[in-house]
């Protein structure tokens, strides 16, 4: 085993958010430790315990005290896969950073690839699934939330993936941003275009279920679109402009056809149709608007992106 002192230089830090994959660890932290021991690489592997399964945090504890290079990290409360990570990314004192989800669908074997593109050149590199063996429904809806994150923000990689390698320079200005819910890819594609992608294998989930609900994914995304593009409110804007010049059109043909007799008298059905969907859509705004401002008010409470309740790690050769 190679060890990882806390005086020791490491070469590379691995980052594990861990919910719901807890009975995978011990076998990523083995495929972990002869993959970095092939390359002649020290390490560390951080577990971050998002407070997912209750057996978590003793496996976490069972697996630092066992192995020199892991550290455990265990959230007061669950803060999310983004804030997990960085916290990790906090932490972590490799020149190189790793992270990666705790269900070994990212294997590990395919570090040496994706370490081998990382460079001055390019401080980031993203490992491209080739075939994701995910649900039909889960590939079908992550392809269309890819599209529509890509037309809201340009700059943003479009083969992102929470199985990357970055430089640690981007990841100490990861931890200035502190926004209360943290889109860990959009600040990068913001920080750096000097991005490299190697195509890796998706292997299947062979641990416990996913943590990402149809109901969290579609909270995720609304979190990415109101914390990193202004298209919400265009889209509130334009509406609202197509309304009210809708509104005026209709009020126009009102006028009309009152004074030349052709409507002696307007309907009620249709003049409620127009004022309860103007008002759904002025709600809708409003709703919008709602979000930008929890967002602000977030960013003016300072409050923090995660808070660490205690740590395990093995001081036997300190």
């Amino acid at each position: 085993m190679q060890a990882t002192r806390s005086n020791e230089i490491v070469d590379v830090s691995v980052v594990v958010p861990v919910y719901n994959g807890t009975q995978a660890l011990p076998e990523l932290q083995r495929r972990l430790a002869e993959t970095m021991r092939t390359l002649g690489r020290r390490h560390e592997l951080i577990l971050v315990d998002d407070r997912g399964r209750v057996d978590a945090w003793p496996m976490i504890q069972r697996l630092a005290k066992e192995h020199a290079e892991v550290i455990g990290v265990r959230l007061t409360r669950n803060f999310g896969q983004h804030a997990a990570t960085v916290c990790g990314l906090g932490i972590a004192r490799g020149e190189w950073i790793v992270t990666m989800d705790d269900d070994l669908e990212h294997p590990p074997e395919q570090l040496p690839a994706l370490l081998a593109e990382a460079d001055a050149d390019h401080p980031l590199v993203y490992g491209v699934f080739e075939r994701r063996t995910h649900s039909v429904f889960r590939n079908l809806s992550s392809e269309l939330m890819r599209g529509i994150f890509k037309r809201a923000f340009p700059e943003l990689n479009r083969d992102y993936s929470s199985f990357r390698v970055m430089h640690r320079s981007l990841a100490q200005r990861l931890n200035e941003f502190g926004l209360h819910r943290p889109y860990i890819d959009g600040y990068l594609s913001w920080m750096t275009s000097s991005v490299a992608t190697v195509p890796v294998a998706h292997e299947s989930r062979r641990h416990g279920d996913s943590g990402y609900t149809l109901p969290k994914l579609l909270a995720h995304a609304v979190n990415n679109f109101v914390t990193f593009s202004h298209l919400p409110l265009r889209a509130a804007t334009y509406t609202g402009t197509l309304l009210a010049s809708g509104s005026f059109l209709y009020l126009l043909y009102i006028i009309y056809g009152k004074l030349s007799g052709q409507i002696p008298n307007p309907g009620y059905t249709s003049l409620m149709s127009v004022m309860l969907f103007a008002c759904g859509v002025q709600l809708l705004i409003l709703g919008i608007i709602g979000e930008y401002i929890g967002r602000l008010m977030s960013a003016a409470y300072r409050r923090p992106v995660y808070i660490i309740e205690e740590f395990a790690r093995n001081t036997a050769h300190e």
